[in-house]
């Protein structure tokens, strides 16, 4: 039954080739234009790490200012980010499968090559666990280890691009980098990478690119190297780095990996001891309020996705909606032009469930067919809204984008259809069998 009914739907289509290419591109266009913006908003608000997204958690406490609350827009939210004195404690905790202090920092490399002069390069100074923790893709070689991490080894992961700028792409694992003032031995190079948000550090800039490089953390020590990022303070440390290390100043992030709720438990009640302890030293003077927030819960909390984003995505969903109510007039007068040949096929025994059934077939193949046009458009227009991002973020459609594609352009086929196929299954045979 249903290969008769996608024949008869492909020769009424035929039939009409001006209104079939009028419904067809009315459809094409409204799912080119949605998915432009539903992809856009797909890879800003979606799940950066949807394999273990769950068992990522960003660690707050709330060491801030008695007197007054961190964001006065919202009095309950603590810090985003820690002090080296509580990042440095929290590295202590045995709870965690993976854990890691970071910041990132603005380094200077000096390449053997003559031909290349020496450039700044953006690094994130971090833990051995960063790599394992967030499932960071190697092309040569792997992380440093947990050893490297006390020394601190001088070490260096290079991302692909910079291993591309000093050696070529080749295979550098072994060979050495000068940073600042000092031999790095390269021990891995990564794959493309690029989390999109960039969730582990979403206070400075959660759609930059990721690092060129990563250090072992306690080179920051070393090189006495300010963060490159946001600084907030309540209190003064006027005397050098040693006395940011020593002072309120919030400016690292802290991840962990807790794989199951009983350890996330035991977690959150060794910083709750941690505070409390804390607070009879003098500090934490705020009430208890610390967070361990999971991946998505924490970027819906910092509001990491654009309002633009999501605004642009529900007018284009509008538009398709207009595309479709648009539609129902062409089908209604293409649908009631074939009313005679209704009326002969409903005289000769056909239902009116069958007749709707046929109809609503027919706009199923128009909805498939727009939903091609549409696919052919939208990467187009990606291509163009990410020129217009200086090419940030090579929005590109996915199996799950596919799909919501095909069934945007069904629903809106079936929206367009479902009333003239309604009207034209009511018709009466004995109004049309004189003239037939």
């Amino acid at each position: 039954m249903l290969d008769y009914q996608l024949g008869l739907s492909w020769r009424s289509l035929k039939r009409n080739p001006v209104l079939s290419l009028l419904s067809i591109g009315g459809i094409g266009l409204g799912i080119a234009v949605s998915m432009i913006f539903v992809t856009a908003y797909y890879y800003l608000a979606g799940d950066p790490i949807p394999q273990k997204s769950d068992r990522l958690f960003l660690v707050q406490l709330d060491a801030w200012d008695p007197a007054r609350p961190w964001d006065s827009d919202r009095p309950g939210e603590p810090p985003d980010q820690l002090t080296y004195m509580d990042a440095m404690a929290l590295m202590k905790s045995d709870v965690p499968t993976y854990k890691t202090a970071m910041h990132k920092a603005d380094l200077t490399v000096h390449p053997a090559r003559q031909d290349l002069k020496p450039f700044r390069q953006l690094t994130r100074l971090c833990f051995a666990d960063f790599f394992p923790m967030f499932d960071v893709p190697f092309r040569y070689g792997a992380g440093w280890s947990r050893e490297a991490d006390l020394g601190p080894e001088a070490v260096v992961v290079l991302a692909a691009e910079t291993n591309q700028r000093l050696f070529g792409g080749e295979d550098s694992v072994g060979r050495s980098v000068r940073i600042e003032d000092r031999d790095f031995r390269v021990v891995g190079v990564l794959d493309a990478w690029r989390p999109l948000p960039k969730f582990y550090d979403t206070t400075n800039g959660p759609f930059d690119p990721a690092e060129g490089m990563f250090l072992p953390f306690h080179f920051g020590r070393v090189f006495e190297m300010y963060t490159a990022g946001n600084t907030s303070s309540w209190g003064s440390y006027d005397g050098g780095y040693a006395a940011l290390l020593q002072s309120e100043a919030i400016w690292l992030q802290f991840w962990v990996q807790l794989d199951d709720d009983r350890q996330r438990e035991s977690f959150e009640a060794w910083i709750a001891g941690y505070a409390a302890e804390q607070a009879k030293l003098g500090r934490f003077a705020r009430p208890q309020n610390n967070k361990v927030r999971d991946v998505m819960t924490w970027l819906r909390v910092a509001e990491v996705a654009p309002e633009e984003a999501r605004a642009l995505m529900i007018i284009a969903l509008l538009f398709l909606l207009v595309c479709s109510v648009n539609l129902i007039g062409i089908l209604l007068g293409k649908f009631l032009a074939r009313a005679p040949e209704i009326g002969v096929r409903r005289a000769l025994g056909a239902s009116r469930r069958q007749v709707f059934a046929q109809h609503l077939v027919e706009c199923a193949v128009i909805g498939l067919c727009g939903a091609g046009l549409g696919l052919v458009l939208t990467p187009l227009g990606l291509a163009l809204v990410d020129r217009l991002f200086d090419e940030q973020f090579d929005f590109r459609l996915d199996p799950i984008l596919f799909g919501v594609a095909l069934a945007l352009a069904l629903v809106s086929a079936f929206v367009a259809g479902v009333y003239p196929a309604w009207r034209v299954c009511r018709t009466q045979p004995a109004l049309y069998l004189k003239t037939q």
